[in-house]
């Protein structure tokens, strides 16, 4: 390849096939200028060290999973639908790359287990998806919760055994679907809005007055 023709994104393009061969560990810059046929100056150029050609290659990798979340956050219908799509779509993604690409999967976890500032940045803007699909339910009166962002939080823990790479062993256990949906259930009961009471007796209420 001629330096010219040199892009950001063909560097990553070859980071990441050289990552999935060598491992986050031996894989060098010049590795990757020799995979492009370029020396390792004209990616330098683009990319001052290697820790930023890894962090511009995960991030990139993230951003793969965050674009249809974020699309389906932004969507209006509604949402105790939309809420449950968001976490089949996350998990689906996961289970698809985990299967489909299983070296890269584990070099790109392997590297953000060294990233915590990036696994948690990733986190905050999926947890804060999940709150505003929450606020807008709650706006409409199809959930409850006192805090989404709490709430949002809870709803992302309580399902990390079905998203988390440190989980990805357990993916393909017959019974992980019927996991899900025991607990789905029991999650979306905690959220489901309850018709307002106001203006309406109350049973202990209505019984005191048939007696007096």
């Amino acid at each position: 390849m001629s330096e010219a023709a040199l892009t950001p994104d063909r560097i990553l393009d070859a980071a990441e096939e050289t990552l999935t061969r060598f491992g986050p560990q031996k894989t060098t810059v010049v590795d990757v200028a020799r995979a492009l046929g370029v020396s390792h100056g004209s990616v330098y150029r683009h990319f001052p060290s290697k820790a930023a050609l890894r962090d511009a290659v995960t991030e990139r990798w993230l951003e793969r999973v965050d674009r249809p979340l974020a699309k389906i956050a932004a969507e209006d219908g509604p949402v105790p639908e939309r809420l449950r799509r968001w976490f089949e779509t996350l998990i689906a993604i996961k289970r698809q790359k985990a299967k489909i690409e299983p070296e890269l999967f584990a070099t790109y976890h392997a590297i953000l287990s060294e990233n915590a500032s990036g696994i948690r940045a990733h986190v905050d803007a999926l947890a804060a998806q999940i709150a505003a699909i929450i606020a807008d339910g709650v706006r409409r009166g199809e959930l409850a919760a006192d805090d989404p962002a709490a709430a949002a939080r809870a709803l992302f823990n309580a399902t990390t055994r079905f998203h988390n790479p440190v989980h990805a062993g357990e993916w393909g256990n017959p019974g992980i679907d019927a996991a899900f949906e025991d607990l789905w259930t029991v999650l979306s009961r905690g959220l489901k809005a309850t018709p307002s009471a106001t203006g309406a007796a109350k049973p202990g209420k209505k019984a005191r007055r048939s007696r007096a």
